[in-house]
C-alpha cells in the first residue's frame, strides 16, 4: 500500500464524523475514487457493482465485489481483512433474473434496522437508478437520504503524502506536454501525438512510473478547438493550425492537470491575442489564492482582467482534484465560479483551466496547484505561454 495503515483510519474517523453531523448511521460508497480513499483497492472491477459500507462503529469498512474481486484483490491489496469483505455470486452479473443490489441489501441489513438511516451516493456514476430500486426492495423500513459528496468534501484537504503524490504527477503532466510538442509536425497524425502522450504518462519519471489517467488527453484543433472534450483523429495536421492539449499526469490514481496550447506555424492575431491575455487572467486568478479567499474570488480576479482585455468567460475556471478514476479527475466539490464561496485552506488542490472557447479556434492553458500558507505552489513548472511550433 503507498500510505500506512494509520492514514486509512484516520481518513475514516473523518468520514464518520462528517455522517454523524448529517445524521448517517450506515454509508454506502460506490464511487472508485471514495472507495480508494479509504481503503486503497485499486483495480478496473469498477465497471460493476462494488461499494464500501461505513458504520460510526467500526474503524475498518465493509467491502462489497464481485467474488474475483473480493478475495484475491481486495485482501490481497489493502488494509482490510476478510472479516470485512463479503461477495456476490458471478451469476447475478448482466442478468435478468438477479441483481449485485440484492447482495448489498442483505448486507447492509447486517448493520441496519427499522428507521436506520442509510447515506447512498445517489449522483455517482457508478450507482444507477436499478441499484437504488433493488435496495428500496431489499431494504423497505430502512431511510435513505442523499450523501453524494460527503466523502468527497473529508477529500478537499491533503495530506502531506497525498500532496506528495500529486508532484509527481506534476512532473508526469509536465512530460507529457513536452512529448506533444516534441511530436508536433505537419504531416503528424493526431493519434501519434495522443501516443507520445501515452507513452509519457504511463513511462514516468526514471524515479517514478506513471499511473493510467481519468480522462485520456483532448486535442481538439482548428476549427473544432471550440469543442473543449474533443480527443483525436487519424487526421494529420496541416501546415498552420492551433490546438491545444489537456491532459494529466497520475501516481497512484492522484492526478495533476495541465494544459497548453499550441500553433503549428506563426498564429494568427486573434489565437495570439487571445493566448496572451488568457495568461494573463490566470496569473491573476493564481495571485489571488491564498487562505481565507474564496473560490468566487478567485474566479472575479480572472473575470477582472480578462474584461480589461475585452474578452469573456461565462463557464467555470476551475475545480478540486485529487484521486481520479475513470470517468473524472475532479473531486465534484469545490468550483471556481460565481457563487461558490467555499473558503480556501491551506493543502486543498485545484486545477484552475481557464480555457476560452470561440467559433473557429480555442485556447486552454491552465495550472494544477495547491493552496499554501501564503498562496500556491503548482505542481508542473512550464512556460505558460503559447507553444508555436515552426
Amino acid at each position: 500500500m503507498i500510505f500506512e495503515t494509520t492514514e486509512f483510519k484516520e481518513r475514516v474517523k473523518r468520514v464518520q464524523k462528517s455522517m454523524e453531523e448529517k445524521g448517517i448511521e450506515v454509508l454506502l460508497v460506490s464511487d472508485p475514487s471514495n472507495i480508494y480513499y479509504m481503503s486503497g483497492y485499486d483495480a478496473w472491477s469498477f465497471y460493476v457493482p462494488q461499494g464500501l459500507v461505513v458504520t460510526l462503529t467500526d474503524e475498518m469498512p465493509v467491502f462489497i465485489g464481485r467474488h474475483m474481486d473480493a478475495f484475491a484483490g481486495v485482501v490481497k491489496t489493502t488494509w482490510l481483512d476478510e472479516q470485512h469483505v463479503r461477495w456476490y455470486a458471478d451469476t447475478t452479473i448482466h442478468s435478468t433474473t438477479s441483481h449485485p443490489m440484492q447482495r448489498f441489501a442483505e448486507v447492509l441489513g447486517e448493520f441496519s434496522h427499522a428507521g436506520t438511516v442509510i447515506g447512498l451516493e445517489m449522483d455517482s456514476n457508478w450507482f444507477t437508478a436499478t441499484c437504488y430500486e433493488h435496495l428500496k426492495t431489499g431494504l423497505p423500513d430502512v431511510k435513505f437520504i442523499d450523501a453524494s459528496t460527503l466523502v468527497n468534501w473529508v477529500r478537499v484537504i491533503k495530506s502531506e503524502n497525498e500532496i506528495a503524490l500529486q508532484r509527481v504527477a506534476g512532473k508526469i503532466a509536465e512530460l507529457g506536454i513536452l512529448a506533444a510538442r516534441d511530436t508536433l509536425r505537419p504531416g503528424v497524425r493526431e493519434c501519434d501525438v495522443a501516443a507520445a502522450i501515452y507513452s509519457a504518462q504511463l513511462r514516468g519519471t526514471d524515479e517514478f512510473g506513471g499511473d493510467y489517467a481519468s480522462i485520456v488527453p483532448m486535442l481538439p484543433s482548428g476549427e473544432k478547438a471550440g469543442a473543449p472534450h474533443l480527443t483525436w483523429t487519424d487526421r494529420r495536421y496541416p501546415e498552420n493550425i492551433c490546438l491545444y492539449i489537456e491532459l494529466a499526469g497520475s501516481y497512484y490514481k492522484y492526478h495533476s492537470p495541465l494544459a497548453r496550447t499550441f500553433s503549428i506555424g506563426k498564429p494568427n492575431k486573434d489565437v495570439d491575442y487571445v493566448s496572451k491575455s488568457l495568461v494573463e487572467g490566470l496569473n491573476s486568478a493564481l495571485d489571488t489564492v491564498k487562505p481565507g479567499v474564496t473560490a468566487e474570488e478567485v474566479e472575479l480576479a480572472f473575470k477582472n482582467t480578462m474584461k480589461k482585455c475585452g474578452l469573456e468567460k461565462n463557464s467555470r475556471i476551475g475545480y478540486s482534484v485529487g484521486i481520479g478514476f475513470p470517468p473524472d479527475w475532479g473531486e465534484r466539490t469545490i468550483s471556481l465560479r460565481p457563487g461558490d464561496k467555499t473558503v480556501l485552506q491551506p493543502n486543498m488542490t485545484l486545477h484552475c483551466v481557464p480555457g476560452m472557447y470561440y467559433d473557429n479556434f480555442g485556447v486552454s492553458i491552465s495550472e494544477a496547484f495547491r493552496v499554501t500558507e501564503t498562496g500556491i505552489e503548482t505542481f508542473a513548472n512550464l512556460p505558460r505561454d503559447l507553444i508555436v511550433i515552426d
